[in-house]
């Protein structure tokens, strides 16, 4: 087919992602998107106009070069495809998954003009997966600068940091506080949408560059900053520890039993593996009527899976399942979650309950979560971001009867990691202060970048910032 004309190419539909029934999935952690078959992604793959200003390139922030992989890919020499994946992105299994392509590459996409935009995100995931499949060829080291660098956290930001400056023939170690690799990626993000098998698997291809990843290892409690840039001799030093201290609503009833933050309930769930208990002793309890104040994708993961803990719990004691609601102070228009993840939620069953927002958590003698108290809104004047302010509406108080709570409401960075490192300046968020082109902090000799500098973002947009920060500490290296 690789002769067709650009015509013939438009009118080839846009391939759909194969699923798991929704009635099925809500009872299990599988993964929910099951991935294109050979035939789809090849079909997926000649959609491509291969257009010489490459927009899409242009809307990647880590710029893969889009149509060139594609091209491999539609030309069968998938070894290729993956190279030319892996020559900017080092977890491409992950972002196929995770990343919202639909408003970064896919959103300038050509073909998406007139029709559906070409499904970037699937054929990513697609050569990714295959070449997990077949085995990961690292590339050839360089030879060593005998430079330094420390990387403060495994997650996204981290991690393409580190792959970057190893692939420039620096030592590099990271320091992750948590017992196993990936931030976000594996406490965070649930396993029905990314498998920890594939942030494992992503893990090892930056160890095999030569990166030391040092794990229960907390900076600002192990070692400070100054301390890794002074006797531990390191040349430069990268912040990406992200954003895990939670947010919570300041309301009355916020210390009942029950009430969760979305942090502490995803890593229960993920990184503890409730969801496999008795197998992993970390068990977590929730009710038969849950509600997750929130909109966001983190709101949107904590409910899908309150929803599949619930439902197993029940099925053990001959119950229905739970109930699981969404509380949003604004309209649908306004949820900042992914239109998949919102999609996908519905499809599960889960309840939206727009324009609502908590005023008061009720509580039994006991101290055990027995309602909420809450009241309606309506939308205003938009706010500093843009979007419409919601305003509380007079008279509308009710309660709703619930027995779980859990806040997702977004995150600031942990204070822990700034402990003796005078000038690093933050904002009054406890986000670091950083240059956007370069990541360079106000401190000399430390980067920063994702969510510790921007506060809780995309997994792409953290990437894209250790690969700033990495070519950045590259030129300052190479003056030392």
């Amino acid at each position: 087919m690789s002769n067709l004309t650009p015509k013939e190419r438009m009118e080839i539909p846009r391939q759909p992602m194969p699923e798991q029934d929704p009635l099925e999935r809500r009872a299990n952690f599988f993964e929910v998107a099951l991935g294109l078959t050979p035939e789809m992604a090849l079909l997926e793959a000649e959609r491509c106009l291969q257009c010489k200003n490459e927009p899409c390139v242009k809307g990647c922030p880590v710029e893969v070069p889009i149509p060139q992989f594609i091209f491999a890919l539609r030309s069968g020499d998938m070894r290729e495809a993956a190279r030319v994946l892996k020559s900017k992105n080092n977890l491409p299994a992950v972002c196929g998954r995770v990343c919202p392509q639909e408003t970064q590459c896919e959103v300038v996409c050509t073909l998406g003009k007139r029709y559906k935009p070409v499904a970037i995100g699937r054929l990513e995931r697609y050569v990714a997966d295959w070449e997990l499949a077949q085995g990961v060829t690292p590339p050839t080291k360089p030879q060593p600068t005998g430079k330094r660098v420390a990387v403060i956290g495994a997650g996204p930001a981290g991690l393409t940091c580190a792959a970057d400056l190893a692939k420039m023939g620096h030592h590099v170690e990271i320091f992750e506080s948590l017992h196993a690799a990936g931030g976000v990626l594996v406490y965070g993000i649930p396993e029905f949408r990314l498998p920890k098998e594939i942030v494992r698997a992503e893990v090892e291809y930056v160890k095999s560059l030569g990166v030391q990843i040092h794990l229960d290892s907390v900076v600002g409690k192990l070692y400070t900053i100054d301390e890794l840039l002074g006797p531990k001799g390191f040349h430069a030093v990268f912040l990406g520890t992200g954003a895990g201290l939670p947010v919570f609503l300041r309301v009355p009833g916020i210390n009942l039993i029950g009430v969760y933050s979305a942090n502490e309930f995803l890593t229960r769930v993920n990184l503890m593996k409730s969801y496999l208990f008795p197998d992993y002793d970390t068990p977590v309890k929730v009710g038969k009527k849950i509600a997750v104040i929130g909109a966001g994708n983190v709101a949107m993961d904590a409910a899908r899976c309150a929803l599949r803990i619930g439902t197993l719990q029940a099925t053990e004691r001959g119950e229905e399942p739970p109930e699981v609601h969404i509380v949003y102070r604004r309209s649908r228009d306004e949820v900042p979650a992914r239109a998949e993840e919102v999609h996908h939620a519905e499809e599960e069953g889960i309840i939206f309950d727009f324009l609502t927002n908590p005023t008061e958590i009720l509580g039994t003698e006991k101290g055990l979560v027995c309602g909420m108290r809450c009241i309606r809104m309506t939308l205003g004047e938009p706010d500093a971001s843009g979007r419409r302010s919601p305003v509380p509406l007079e008279g509308s108080e009710f309660e709703m009867e619930v027995d779980t709570v859990i806040m997702a409401l977004g995150t600031q960075p942990n204070p822990l990691v700034f402990v003796e490192s005078g000038g690093l300046e933050r904002t009054r968020w406890g986000t670091v202060v950083a240059d956007e082109t370069t990541g360079k902090t106000t401190k000399a000799g430390v980067w920063a970048g994702g969510d510790i500098v921007t506060g809780a973002a995309t997994v792409i947009s953290a990437m894209g910032a250790g690969k700033r920060a990495a070519a950045d500490i590259d030129r300052y290296l190479s003056t030392l």
